[in-house]
């Protein structure tokens, strides 16, 4: 029964957690884009209001005209809409499905087995670590160094070698499934942190300025901006960390931080296309394209580089057949021949023995009927075995990802073990 629970919070948490990363990204993305492509108001009356910006859009058979006021406008509206559910639910349910998904089962999510380097309750310690220590050093660079003469490209940098090192570790203490997921994490974390300690409360003060007739200090919206920019960089390499557990052959490789923090360095540099391609069309900048074409050729490097290697054949020796009752030397043993039918000598290793061993050993705990089986798949029998065999092959052999959380426990001679059983037409007893 914990189980069923387990996944039915699980699906609905995903589905909560999926509609509003919708909903956050796509505002995010959407002022971004605004704040691109504005262009000095023509209209005198809204120069002499404040407005430093405007934009005409077409959009569902409307007409829309937003504008952005250089400082206060001049009178506060009764109604305003603030931004930030967006971005705290997004992260209240992402964290909650964390929990659900990884958290409560961190000795099986968490310990890799293979190289168990920490109990499960120091794993979640740890883990839950790294979403608190890297916002307070990020966010202790950007107070440093951020309203400083060329602050953006020091914090850039900066950022740029701690979700590296951040990366390597989480790489080397986790299983590569739980280590790309808890970068995504530990970047959405930032992210919402940026909105809930520093964008909102200084659009607060700002609002409190106006409401009590006095100047608005415009400190609070150039760091509200610089966070909203951070935000915007660290969108896609979240969402391809979020994503990336799907693809077993991503996250189990052996240079898999390196993995990791090429793919992330290749969102980002196409999002900066895309957020700078907004102000070429308006001349303001030369054209992106050397972004997007460096992201591009890393994400094409990755994928030369990741490509599987044809496993080595097995050498085995042909099949002997003889006559009923005659000697047959087999492996270097004489047998009398009980049928006439092939003797096959060589290695055992494709052989439904061996790969139904590894089963029990990895596979029993998830599929089988005294467990619930997991997406009702179940291996108690060898019909059951050899009716998920091409299953099986994609799972362990293709896509490397089971066992699902700790793919690492399963060895290169085990999977070819895998491999070599398929093959050979999923025998079964």
């Amino acid at each position: 029964m914990e189980s069923y629970i387990l996944d039915w919070a699980n699906l609905l948490l995903r589905w909560l957690h999926v509609i509003t990363a919708i909903a956050w990204v796509g505002s995010s993305f959407y002022f971004v884009f605004l704040d691109s492509s504005l262009t000095p108001p023509v209209d005198e009356d809204l120069k002499k209001q404040g407005v430093s910006g405007e934009l005409w859009a077409l959009h569902g058979g409307g007409f829309y005209h937003p504008v952005k006021f250089a400082g206060a406008p001049p009178k506060l509206p009764e109604h305003t809409h603030w931004f930030f559910w967006e971005s705290y639910t997004t992260w209240l349910s992402g964290f909650a499905l964390l929990t659900v998904s990884y958290l409560w089962n961190a000795n099986i999510y968490l310990v890799n087995p293979a190289n168990p380097v920490m109990s499960s309750g120091m794993a979640i310690a740890v883990a839950l670590s790294f979403l608190v220590v890297f916002w307070l050093l990020y966010n202790g660079i950007c107070r440093l160094f951020g309203e400083k003469e060329g602050g953006d490209g020091i914090v850039g940098a900066m950022v740029l070698v701690l979700v590296c090192m951040a990366s390597y570790l989480a790489c080397k203490l986790f299983p590569g499934q739980a280590a790309f997921l808890l970068m995504g994490a530990m970047l959405a974390t930032s992210m919402s942190a940026n909105v809930f300690f520093w964008i909102i409360p200084g659009q607060k003060k700002m609002v409190a300025s106006i409401k009590a007739g006095e100047p608005v200090d415009p400190i609070h919206g150039k760091r509200g901006k610089q966070r909203s920019v951070h935000n915007t960089y660290f969108t896609l390499p979240v969402l391809f960390a979020m994503l990336s557990n799907h693809y077993g052959w991503l996250y189990s490789h052996e240079l898999n931080w390196l993995v990791l923090i090429l793919m992330m360095f290749a969102g980002a540099a196409i999002r900066q296309f895309f957020v700078m391609r907004h102000g070429y069309k308006l001349g303001r900048n030369p054209h992106p394209w050397k972004y997007a074409a460096v992201g591009v050729v890393v994400l094409l490097g990755v994928i030369a580089w990741l490509k599987p290697v044809p496993p080595a054949a097995v050498a085995a020796s042909p099949a002997v057949i003889a006559p009923v009752g005659q000697s047959v030397v087999q492996g270097g043993v004489e047998k009398k021949s009980e049928e006439s039918a092939p003797q096959e000598s060589g290695t055992n290793a494709g052989s439904y023995e061996k790969v139904h061993a590894i089963m029990q050993q990895h596979c029993m705990v998830c599929h089988s009927a005294a467990t619930i089986a997991q997406k009702n798949v179940k291996f108690d029998t060898p019909q059951d075995i050899k009716s998920h065999a091409q299953q099986i092959y994609q799972q362990v052999v293709l896509l490397r990802k089971m066992p699902f959380g700790n793919p690492g426990a399963l060895s290169d001679d085990e999977r070819a073990a895998f491999q070599q059983w398929f093959e050979s037409g999923a025998p079964a007893p």
